[in-house]
């Protein structure tokens, strides 16, 4: 099933902001201005089952595999426990 895109909320207990933490001449950013990956939702649509857990949103898939091209990590989830 493909999941809902979850625009930014605020955590239930404080409140974190990537904008105020991440430098205005970061590689992400120029990422992210520069790459537009709006249609690949629509595009891969159909590919995801209607029944089940919601998938990963392809948009943000594809952009954990550049960021960890980008960074040279090795892992797929690389990314994701970076934070971790």
């Amino acid at each position: 099933m493909l999941g809902p895109r979850q625009e930014t909320q605020a955590a239930l207990f404080y409140e974190f902001s990537l904008e105020d933490h991440v430098p205005r001449d970061h590689l992400l950013r120029s990422i992210d201005r520069f790459v537009d990956l709006t249609s690949v939702r629509a595009y891969l649509a159909g590919f995801y089952s209607h029944t089940g857990r919601p998938s990963v949103d392809p948009e943000l898939l594809i952009r954990m595999l550049l960021i960890g091209y980008c960074f040279g990590m090795p892992r797929v989830g690389a990314p994701a426990s970076i934070g971790r």
